[in-house]
């Protein structure tokens, strides 16, 4: 096994070519020796890395392609065997989505693609998993990006006594995933995106043990939507418990819904309006008709203002989400399993309304989201027009934030806008597991990194880089986004190696204080003395623990009126 000081660039460029081995040369970096594991239906051969002694097995698919007549219907079980030995080599095309996540590597899409990856420490036996849902808001996104380079995290895992398996699993996203309306209903099709979350799980259930993982102690594990994903396991079917796993962590996003459910009804106009633009409106069956459509014609009016203005992601169908997941999460219908969740800093610069000069057009924008004008004066008086209280605030080293070409209110939209859809939520959820008496771990992420200017801060999917410690930037300096290590002090570094290691340490021991760092103790949040442990760079010791009293009568507003007034 590596050292922790045995690295070098040499070997790290070696390792990110293995890992991107369906593109890149990859032979100076091959072992003759090529890992094998038999599964349920049949045996793979994968790719091993002397650079991090891992074990890859990329592109396995856990159902089968959701294309043809299973377009548009819960993901099937694999149903067939094979006698060779089939490469697991190369990661599969992402599922179609559509923006800059798939770009990063030139909108490989495809509707065969429900796949996931296994990337192992070699000769892994009767490990942990984590497993990994990435983000993209349910519109794009694929388990193939290289920010999400498992290796780097499984190597600290290594590093740290703290061994784990990581799992990537792909899952559709926009119509192809979350396609909904009466028609969609009546079919039986409503939530196919995270249902095939449901079915990856079940998967690693019946197979992880072939590559030496233990499918007792599975972390599920995502981000943004991919949190979402998380929190929709968490309270699926009421939140049964089928044993899928043992530990969940959501960074910014969870159980409790971040925009608002629609009926059928709410949603058919979009609906309607896709099968107008694609002639299926006026036959019998006009699910039916979108599922014989060819692909790239389909694709074409999905990725058209026809779309514009649809909500993509989880509804409730009285089945595999039953209840909103605020209402699941205050009544205790949640798989009550340990959780390690959190938040960035300045999370409402990635989703406020831009543009807000006036209190006037500040109440309108808070009204459009379902708060009466009472509702909407309230949280006006508990959010003031006062820069210095606002969101992004100003850190060590950091020039004041210009908000000019964003608004006169910025502050003050980025601050509400922030707590509705991210600080209230988290702060709801780790209660009610606190009052249930189970486990969770809060953070709060303050990091400035590239990319990003003081006008939007520490803003959503910045700490994803520190946990997966990609220090090199793997995946970023292009169109999408810059290095966020780039010229960056060495505690940046130390912060991504405490975050990682702690990430894994939590997936083995469902503890995330068992990394090695014991200088800080990461607190379980409690009613009585609720606390987060802080990432930020800028302080002495990379970490602080503070009070989760944050904007707090504010929040609790809002946490009151989550499930009424916003219909989340």
């Amino acid at each position: 096994m590596f050292v922790d000081s045995g690295d070098t660039e040499d070997q790290f460029a070696c390792g990110i070519a293995l890992h991107n081995a369906w593109r890149l040369n990859r032979e100076s970096c091959l072992s003759q020796s090529a890992p094998t594991a038999k599964v349920l239906n049949g045996s793979y051969s994968g790719v091993y890395s002397d650079v991090y002694d891992q074990d890859f097995f990329l592109g396995i698919p856990f159902a089968q392609p959701p294309a043809g007549d299973l377009r548009f219907r819960q993901a099937q079980s694999l149903n067939t065997s094979f006698s060779e030995t089939r490469n697991a080599t190369a990661y599969s095309p992402e599922c179609i989505g559509y923006g800059s996540d798939d770009w990063v590597l030139g909108n490989d899409v495809s509707e065969d693609c429900l796949t996931l990856n296994v990337i192992r420490p070699s000769g892994a036996a009767n490990l942990p998993v984590g497993v990994w849902i990435y983000g993209g808001g349910n519109t794009e996104g694929g388990n193939s990006d290289p920010r999400y380079n498992l290796s780097f995290i499984v190597q600290q895992s290594v590093y740290a006594r703290s061994q784990f398996i990581g799992v990537s699993i792909n899952y559709r996203v926009q119509a192809w995933g979350f396609l909904f309306g009466q028609e969609v209903m009546d079919a039986g099709s409503a939530n196919m995106g995270v249902r095939d979350q449901r079915l990856a799980l079940q998967w690693i259930q019946e197979n992880i043990a072939a590559f030496g993982g233990d499918p007792t102690k599975v972390t599920i594990w995502g981000e943004s939507a991919g949190a979402s994903g998380v929190g929709m396991q968490l309270i699926a079917y009421g939140g049964r418990d089928d044993k899928l796993f043992r530990g969940a962590i959501a960074e910014s996003g969870g159980p409790t819904g971040s925009s608002k459910y629609l009926s059928p009804a709410q949603w058919q106009p979009y609906y309607d309006k896709i099968t107008n633009a694609t002639n299926c409106s006026s036959v019998a069956d006009s699910l039916d008709c979108l599922r014989k459509l060819p692909t790239d014609v389909l694709s074409n009016v999905l990725n058209s203002s026809v779309t514009t203005g649809a909500s993509w992601g989880p509804q409730i169908d009285g089945d595999f989400l039953q209840e909103s997941g605020t209402t699941q999460v205050l009544t205790g219908k949640f798989v009550k399993v340990p959780f390690l969740t959190g938040r960035n800093h300045d999370e409402g610069t990635s989703f406020a309304t831009k543009g807000i000069n006036t209190t006037d057009e500040f109440l309108a924008d808070v009204m459009s989201a379902g708060p009466d004008n009472a509702t909407g004066l309230t949280i006006a008086a508990l959010y003031p027009d006062i820069p210095s209280i606002g969101i992004p605030g100003t850190l060590a080293g950091r020039p004041p934030p210009s908000q000019a070409s964003l608004g006169a209110q910025w502050k003050r939209a980025s601050s509400y806008t922030g707590d509705l859809r991210q600080h209230a939520p988290r702060r709801l959820v780790t209660q009610s597991w606190a009052a249930h008496n189970i486990t969770a771990y809060s953070y709060l992420f303050n990091v400035f990194t590239n990319g990003f200017d003081a006008t939007i801060g520490v803003t959503h999917f910045t700490e994803v880089s520190f946990v997966f410690n990609n220090i090199y930037g793997n995946g970023y300096n292009n169109s999408v986004a810059s290095d966020p290590f780039e010229n960056k002090p060495e505690t940046y570094m130390q912060v991504a190696k405490m975050m990682s290691r702690m990430w894994a340490s939590f997936i083995v021991d469902l503890n995330p204080n068992n990394a090695g760092y014991g200088c800080i103790e990461w607190p379980k949040y409690t009613l009585d003395d609720p606390r987060n442990i802080v990432f930020d760079a800028n302080v002495t010791g990379l970490a602080y623990i503070d009070p989760d009293i944050y904007r707090a009568e504010g929040i609790a507003y809002i946490q009151s009126h989550l499930n009424t007034t916003y219909g989340r």
